[in-house]
């Protein structure tokens, strides 16, 4: 059995499941020991080849096989042997496959490309897609990440930008929204805690090792932050931020969401970067306008200027651009039905038949774990993960600490006319086109 399938009652992963790595898990864990993320070469042989197999090839010091672009050319082979010799420099600091699974400790776990937790949107990455992923916290990854939201901006931010951040993030959050960020001072922490603030899943994305506080000062954040929700890292336990890292590490930010936004950027901010591998992999990008006079801002309004970013003040502006029921509220056309207001919610009648199994299998008032729903439902634990997730996509339903819980504004609705029929359509589709979609990623 693979890492991410058996959950305790109340929704978590079983200690004993964290420590049961397969021969392909314990293969992409070590290669975060021995490669940097992102790294060409192996991206390229990992699309080729089985992690084991390329890990034994890195331990025998030959040469896996070559494919495209991977070796089969004597420029892309002097390449390959050049990264070989990089990677067998850090095979004395590998632990062996006890310690590997030692490392998933206090919370810390590994999911890897393929497993249910892993957030389709990192496939568009391509070859520069993670090797796997260090989480420390409870919250489902790929579940967070259907309705999610990327907010970056400058370390030295404004009160200003600290007060809009905090504004649009609580406001997010409390409106089922995940927000992802970096965990650095400023801009992310204002988005965090934005999102804490208001019982809200938010997800720290580090350049360093789960376990590894960085800023220090952020320890505590770090800590409610995977209480609430996760703080993850394409680095291993124990391994120290670099300079580098944090641009690595931003194009993950930029996959992991379905859209980013950017408070507070000047010309040479980081942020850029992030918002520039958003703009690459095609999703929407924001921005949140300054002053004309403060330098903090004028990264925010060349993106809006050059880029085609598009100018947000508030969370509606945000889910109007990303919810797949974020409708506007113009006039319909002569003859068509009125549309739905944004945060209707579809009928139940228009669900599919599991999703409507699922819907059914939560309680009326409280809550469930992932794997008491499966059970009341009558369904795999895959078929309610996807279910779970179209769900709170639809509004249907939201996270707690407990697991999942109907939607306040459902649980208080009385019955009434169902709303457009194109509405739940509308939502469905949004929602699975993120798994569907597999954008060519061109790296910078």
């Amino acid at each position: 059995m693979t890492p991410g399938h058996r959950l305790t009652p109340d929704g978590q992963l079983s200690s004993d499941q964290r420590l049961s790595l397969d021969e392909q898990h314990l293969a992409r864990a070590a290669l975060t020991y021995l490669a940097e993320p992102g790294d060409p070469a192996l991206g390229a042989l990992l699309q080729i080849c089985e992690p084991a197999e390329v890990l034994a090839a890195i331990k025998a010091n030959m040469l896996p096989r070559i494919g495209p672009g991977c070796g089969d050319s004597p420029a892309s082979r002097r390449a390959l042997v050049r990264a070989l010799a990089c990677w067998r420099i850090r095979l004395p600091e590998l632990p062996d496959d006890a310690g590997i699974a030692t490392a998933c400790r206090d919370d810390i776990r590994l999911i890897c490309p393929g497993d249910p937790e892993w957030p389709a949107g990192l496939d568009e990455l391509g070859s520069a897609r993670p090797y796997a992923l260090w989480l420390r916290g409870h919250a489902d990854l790929g579940l967070a990440c259907l309705r999610s939201v990327s907010m970056v901006g400058s370390r030295a931010a404004t009160g200003y930008g600290t007060h809009v951040t905090r504004e649009i993030a609580a406001d997010l959050g409390e409106r089922g929204w995940a927000i992802i960020s970096g965990g650095a001072y400023g801009i992310d922490a204002a988005a965090h805690r934005g999102a804490l603030s208001t019982g809200g899943v938010t997800i720290a994305v580090l350049a360093c090792g789960v376990d590894y506080p960085y800023p220090a000062g952020h320890a505590d954040l770090f800590a409610e932050i995977a209480g609430q929700g996760l703080v993850m890292s394409e680095w291993p336990p124990g391994r120290h931020p670099a300079r580098l890292r944090f641009l690595t590490r931003n194009r993950t930010i930029a996959a992991l969401t379905d859209g980013t936004v950017v408070v507070e950027a000047g010309e040479r901010s980081g942020a850029l970067n992030t918002a520039r591998h958003a703009a690459q992999l095609g999703r929407p990008l924001m921005a949140v306008p300054g002053p004309v006079t403060s330098a903090q801002s004028a990264g925010c309004h060349r993106i809006i200027r050059e880029w085609g970013a598009t100018c947000v003040t508030r969370a509606d502006d945000i889910i109007e651009m990303l919810s797949p029921l974020g409708l506007t509220d113009a006039p319909a056309a002569a003859g068509a039905p009125p549309l739905p207001s944004p945060g209707a919610i579809p009928s139940r009648d228009e669900l599919d038949h599991d999703s409507a199994r699922v819907l059914d299998a939560l309680p009326a008032r409280g809550a469930a774990g992932t794997s008491t729903i499966a059970a009341e439902a009558g369904v795999d634990l895959d078929t309610v993960l996807r279910c779970l997730g179209l769900l709170a996509g639809s509004g249907f339903i939201e996270r707690c600490d407990r697991g999942w819980r109907l939607r306040k504004p459902l649980a208080r609705a009385h019955p009434t006319a169902a709303p457009t029929s194109s509405s739940m359509s509308n939502s469905s589709s949004a929602v699975r086109s993120r798994a569907a979609s597999c954008r060519p990623y061109r790296s910078t």
